[in-house]
């Protein structure tokens, strides 16, 4: 029988079982095989992660989520910043989807940065997973990429609402997320060795990844 579920900040003892739970989260998800874990590794010590939103869902003693934030910025035609949040890896185990830990897990988060004094948050995800929890498309909120594009995949949310009220800003995303490939490689080849498999839903996740709305 299952307890409560206690959401807490991720410490340095749970690094590893986190890593290992983006790994079976992703896995295959997106592409073959995964980048997140490495992901999760590289921005921990970055300048702009946020250890205060660094968040795992605990249930009976085994961490079976996690979510992790770290700051980003919209700028203004004028050269004025504001500054904002994205959150990413973020994941429930497979065998515990679909029973509400997620909804938990990211509306504690949304609190708790709320209460911290930020006013949005701009990520890149599937709109099916995130509009039920406030986010709308980029275009909405006139948010764009520098080359002036409104990807699909851009979603954001105001944890004030009305702060975004329409004048058009820029996302600029933290340098935390450049990937090395290599380096990806590398860090991979340190884990135990799972198939990587090309599946249908990958080239739904491509489709939608390189879209852009008119």
């Amino acid at each position: 029988m299952n307890h409560a579920p206690l959401i807490r900040q991720e410490q340095p003892a749970d690094y590893a079982q986190v890593e290992t739970l983006i790994r079976r989260a992703f896995w295959n998800l997106y592409i073959p095989g995964c980048v997140e874990p490495y992901l999760a590794r590289i921005i921990r010590p970055h300048p702009d992660f946020l250890p205060e939103l660094d968040l795992v869902l605990e249930l009976d003693g085994e961490v079976i989520g996690s979510i992790m934030y770290t700051k980003a910025r919209l700028v203004e035609d004028s050269g004025a910043e504001t500054p904002i949040l994205t959150f990413g890896p973020v994941c429930i185990a497979p065998e515990h989807r679909r029973r509400g830990y997620g909804k938990l897990l990211m509306e504690q988060s949304f609190q708790m940065a709320t209460e911290m004094g930020y006013k949005a948050i701009v990520i890149f995800g599937d709109p099916a997973n995130y509009v039920a929890r406030g986010f709308v498309s980029c275009k909405r909120k006139n948010i764009c990429l520098e080359d002036g594009s409104f990807p699909a995949a851009m979603l954001v949310k105001e944890l004030l609402p009305g702060v975004l009220d329409g004048q058009k800003r820029v996302y600029r995303q933290s340098p935390a997320f450049e990937i090395d490939e290599a380096a990806t490689q590398a860090y991979d080849s340190t884990l135990e060795p799972w198939e990587k498999k090309v599946l249908p839903q990958q080239e739904s996740f491509y489709i939608m990844s390189h879209a852009t709305l008119q």
